[in-house]
């Protein structure tokens, strides 16, 4: 039977769309060696054995080469190998497993440039890694290049990175005691693409030894089921954790189902977190706190937190604030009586703007405590659902706040209260004068 030239045509179309549905399905079946790498003999032996030896070697020579080296599909068991400048180490995304057979690391490096590991899965599996111990350890590299690999079942970190600067994009670092990737004093790192799950302390640390610049972007991770299994009144249990860096960059990020904060900052000057998608947290949802200057909290959604947002510490330094544009919503108190079911809390020279919170069961917004408030604008936010709209302190020594064209729908105990700590005071100032209290100006608000 002779095939008509049309139908010739639209079967060949047909492959193409399959081909292109699946683009990976040919790689997948395929686990041979691409063609520029080398096995340098190497051959898994199922776990059955320890390879350290015949890894060290393989790696050694692949570096010296400046050949990638490729490992087969297969389980090796391993105790620490160390890479050295040049070393490319890929393996089959699944396939390829590095399992921990003693020592503090499977790969550690320092010192070196342009190391980059693709397509491997490190399993730890939960063997003792000794202090300070992680799955991969790198220190002092700079184009480092983690991508593509999955990290999992450490008893300890997953990766941990020390003046490091390159990428680790693409993984997914799940099952790990403490912190999933933490990186101390880096000097140009980005941290995105990754699935971060079901970790005992922390998702992604970002910390200095020193306050100081830091710029590490983290940025369009998903991270979820964060624990804080050492304790802690929040040095655990956070998504994202940034402490004395400064000028970080969090992003597009989903965090859900952490025990304290989805992104939880420390002294971290000039961050920013952007347009992250935060559930079920349970503390303050984003936070920036203590001796900070500058921070930028924007067109985040917060579902389901004990607190929205938390721009605070003005008694240690913590000021310099734009909080704008976050949508904040079903809050609840940790426990009757305690100063939490807020959606947006500040104190100095900050600007809090076009927010929508609702569902707060004690403040929208709460602006200073005591006399920790400076320099305070509270503007065009709609504010549902809350049993005060708006909270201000009017302490003798509380400084300036300028509240004016806010919508607050369904506040309880009144849309905008003059507050003496926790009490409120006077009347409710969206239908009376606040002429009584010098620090403030409120006017053109709606409340019903």
């Amino acid at each position: 039977m002779k095939i008509a030239r049309r139908e010739f045509m639209l079967a060949g179309l047909g492959a193409g769309l399959t081909a292109a549905a699946d683009p990976h399905s040919a790689a997948a079946r395929d686990t041979s060696a691409p063609e520029a790498f080398s096995t340098f003999g190497i051959v898994p032996a199922d776990g059955a054995i320890n390879q350290t030896a015949t890894l060290q070697r393989a790696a050694d020579a692949a570096a010296a080469a400046g050949t990638p080296l490729y490992l087969p599909a297969g389980t090796y068991a391993t105790e620490r190998l160390v890479l050295k400048t040049g070393t490319h180490i890929h393996g089959v995304p699944g396939l390829t497993i590095l399992r921990h057979a003693g020592g503090r690391a499977i790969l550690e490096t320092e010192g070196t440039d342009n190391v980059r590991l693709s397509g491997l899965v490190l399993d730890g599996d939960g063997k003792p890694l000794g202090d300070n111990g992680a799955l991969i350890i790198a220190t002092e590299t700079t184009h480092l290049d983690i991508a593509d690999c999955r990290v999992t079942g450490s008893s300890e970190e997953g990766i941990a990175l020390r003046k490091a600067a390159g990428r680790v994009a693409e993984c997914e670092i799940d099952t790990i005691a403490k912190g999933a990737l933490v990186s101390e004093d880096a000097n140009g790192l980005e941290i995105s693409h990754n699935h971060v799950h079901d970790c005992g302390d922390n998702g992604i640390l970002v910390w200095r030894s020193k306050t100081g610049e830091d710029g590490t972007i983290v940025s369009a991770n998903r991270i979820e089921r964060i624990g804080a299994k050492s304790g802690g009144s929040g040095q655990n249990g956070n998504g994202i954790n940034v402490f004395r860096a400064g000028s970080v960059l969090i992003t597009q990020n989903r965090i859900a189902d952490c025990a304290f904060s989805a992104i939880r900052s420390n002294a971290g000057s000039n961050c920013q977190m952007v347009a992250n998608s935060c559930t079920r947290l349970g503390e303050v949802a984003l936070y920036a706190e203590f001796g900070f200057q500058g921070a930028v909290v924007a067109n985040n959604i917060v579902d389901t937190a004990a607190m929205g947002i938390s721009v605070t510490n003005f008694n240690e330094g913590g000021r310099l604030a734009v909080v704008q544009g976050n949508v904040i919503r079903n809050l609840f108190l940790r426990k009757q009586g305690e100063v939490r079911g807020v959606g947006i809390g500040v104190e100095a020279d900050t600007v809090v703007t076009g927010n929508v919170i609702e569902g707060a069961p004690a403040y929208g917004i709460f602006a200073g405590w005591a006399k920790y408030l400076r320099d305070v604008s509270v503007t065009d936010n709609v504010i549902r659902k809350s049993h005060v709209g708006i909270a201000v302190s009017v302490d003798p020594s509380a400084g300036p706040a300028l509240i004016t064209d806010n919508l607050i729908d369904g506040a309880k105990d009144g849309a905008i209260r003059a507050m003496k700590g926790r009490t409120p005071v006077g009347p409710d100032l969206a239908h009376e004068s606040a002429e009584a209290y010098r620090n403030l100006a409120v006017y053109a608000n709606v409340a019903r």
